[in-house]
């Protein structure tokens, strides 16, 4: 029974990684069709948060014992922790904006040694030597998977900043995710984290695209910030029904679902390496489907961001010792 549960675990853990590695890609084809990040990450939002609802409701009514509901000072909580949602998403996007989709995974999975980082600050503790050793095998794989050995290469040094933005505001949501009001049902607490979440995405459409067409004092603050004055102009409601579903579903809903079913069936550790399957997929879809060249070298310094993913997540010699006892 428990091996079923662990490959129930890992399958879920699995698929939702892969799904989620399909985002971006179809963030980029929103914007090959003329579609705005502010009108990409409000659509996700709005059509994620209305999916929730309908999902916490039916969940709600078909219960058989009264679900958790979180206090006030948990709401302020998860709210304030859900910016860092609605950051990662935006960050991201506008990376996708300047460079290819595959240079922007590599970027985001940064992630996995800024954790590292956040990991020893709070501990209070240097991380031991494998940490270490991952956290190179990683550096040396983003060099090789974004080609930096290239001399000829050229990286927009805006899409480079808002990637690690990206990567480290979605550092911040694995932890608080991993810590904040963990008695909620999955629902509830993905709800109010949305709720923060498009607080901060709505607040750049209007900073960005709404706020700079009827306020001249507005447009002059956003010129501080870019010349690009190409996306000023009114919301395009089509998104919702072109891509906002899609990427509703595959960002907002069908992921943190997986992950919750998976991660406590695989645990923490075999859930991380099977969830870093986000990197290839993202990857190849990039490659099928926009037509991204990825070379040789991309691949083999994917591969090894891959392997210290894998190194930094297996059970030290002592936890198989506890393992084989009991």
């Amino acid at each position: 029974m428990k091996k079923k549960n662990v490959l129930k675990g890992v399958l879920f853990v699995g698929v939702g990684a892969s799904i989620y590695g399909m985002l971006a890609t179809f963030v980029k084809m929103a914007y090959h069709d003329g579609f705005t990040t502010s009108e990409v990450t409000t659509s996700q939002f709005v059509l994620g948060l209305a999916g929730l609802l309908i999902l916490n409701f039916i969940q709600t009514i078909t219960s058989k014992q009264k679900l958790s509901s979180p206090s006030s000072k948990e709401v302020r909580m998860l709210l304030l922790a859900g910016t860092s949602l609605g950051c990662t998403s935006l960050f991201y996007y506008i990376a996708v904006q300047y460079i290819n989709v595959s240079i922007a995974i590599v970027l985001l999975m940064q992630s996995v040694w800024f954790s590292v980082v956040v990991e020893s600050i709070i501990a209070k503790k240097l991380p031991n030597a494998r940490k270490v050793i991952s956290v190179i095998i990683v550096l040396a794989g983003t060099i090789l998977a974004t080609n930096l050995i290239n001399m000829d290469i050229e990286l927009d040094w805006h899409g480079i900043f808002w990637g690690l933005l990206a990567a480290a505001s979605y550092t911040m949501t694995m932890f608080t995710s991993n810590t904040l009001a963990t008695h909620l049902p999955v629902f509830r607490k993905s709800i109010i984290m949305l709720c923060g979440g498009a607080v901060v995405v709505l607040g750049f459409l209007f900073f960005a695209q709404i706020g700079p067409m009827y306020s001249d004092g507005l447009r002059s603050l956003y010129l501080n910030f870019t010349d690009n004055t190409e996306h000023i102009h009114s919301f395009n409601y089509s998104i919702f029904w072109t891509y906002g579903f899609v990427l509703a579903v595959f960002g907002t809903i069908v992921p943190p679902i997986l992950f919750n079913i998976g991660f406590p069936n695989a645990g923490l550790g075999l859930g991380s390496i099977v969830s870093s399957l986000e990197l290839p997929v993202s990857v190849t879809m990039a490659f099928v489907l926009l037509g991204e060249k990825v070379l040789l070298v991309q691949w083999v310094g994917i591969i090894l961001i891959l392997f210290a993913i894998v190194l930094m997540n297996l059970p030290a010699k002592k936890d198989l010792k506890v393992v084989e006892a009991v």
